[in-house]
């Protein structure tokens, strides 16, 4: 099993910088624990992707990404946060949304997501979030980011995203690319590139094909003295833990810790990211409020 992970490259003497990544344990990891239904994996896999190459993108230890997808279809949207060490975590509104296929027979990414928009929040340690909020174009959700790079950050981009779902519903292939060309790319590197990208028609056939991140990468650049820098690893990855829930329960202050002790029963608390189930006993809901002011 081929782990994943994230190349980072640049091509045509820095005039472009492409990032491909094989996501595959990512996304399963992320429907094994949210049950996704097949159109669900495929919307919350192809924003997970997205996410752990922009969340490479950025420089800092602790810069986070979040990625919001709020649109009207039954999916009732996505959310995805990334840290720059390939680090992804997400979940979707409703996991169980089964819809028609579309008219190419394939699963319906598109009406599972719904008219809405795409909010791009980056926490870089400064003292505010850098935050960009596009309208989705077609809600299959490569075009969404290609456009959203394009009008919120200025940078002319070529998203691909893809996931193949196996017959029995677990995720046979998972992965993409972003390539983007820098302000001083020069009129025939364009050119090569445009011609190349036209030539993928499916990053899904690809990834089936045995494709890696650096032969994806190759295919698109190869022509251009690709130049891959380094390999990042991928995971899904969620933070969350009894602390940390135990923390955000202290937040709702004595009074309410009171009532729920009053109950006389545990408390099961759920992370939305990872579905994980956190239980607090009525000797540990009074610790927390005698902790509490």
């Amino acid at each position: 099993m081929m782990e994943d992970y994230i190349v980072r490259a640049t091509a045509a003497d820095g005039q472009i910088r492409a990032f491909a990544a094989n996501t595959r344990g990512v996304v399963e990891t992320a429907r094994a624990a949210h049950n996704t239904s097949p159109v669900a994996t495929a919307a919350l896999g192809r924003l997970l992707t997205a996410g752990a190459m922009m969340g490479v993108m950025m420089k800092g230890d602790k810069d986070l990404l979040t990625l919001q997808i709020k649109a009207g279809g039954p999916l009732e949207g996505i959310t995805v946060t990334a840290d720059s060490k390939g680090r992804v975590k997400g979940y979707v509104g409703n996991p169980n949304v089964v819809i028609p296929a579309n008219s190419k027979g394939k699963l319906d990414v598109a009406g599972a997501v719904g008219p809405g928009f795409l909010n791009v929040i980056m926490d870089l340690g400064l003292k505010e979030p850098y935050s960009g909020q596009t309208m989705l174009q077609t809600s299959e959700i490569a075009e969404d980011l290609t456009y959203y790079f394009a009008t919120s950050q200025q940078v002319p981009s070529s998203v691909g995203l893809g996931v193949l779902m196996s017959r029995e519903n677990t995720v046979k292939q998972a992965g993409g690319f972003i390539v983007q060309l820098m302000p001083f790319a020069e009129e025939e590197t364009i050119a090569a590139l445009e011609k190349n990208l036209k030539e993928i028609t499916s990053v899904t056939a690809l990834l089936d094909q045995g494709y890696t991140p650096e032969r994806l990468l190759e295919k698109l650049l190869g022509s251009l003295q690709l130049e891959i820098n380094d390999k990042v690893p991928a995971e899904f990855y969620c933070n969350c833990s009894k602390d940390r829930v135990a923390k955000a329960l202290l937040s709702v202050g004595k009074k309410d810790l009171q009532e729920m002790i009053d109950e006389g029963k545990e408390v099961e608390l759920n992370c939305h990211f990872c579905n994980t189930n956190y239980k607090f006993s009525v000797a540990e809901l009074k610790e927390l409020r005698d902790l509490s002011r």
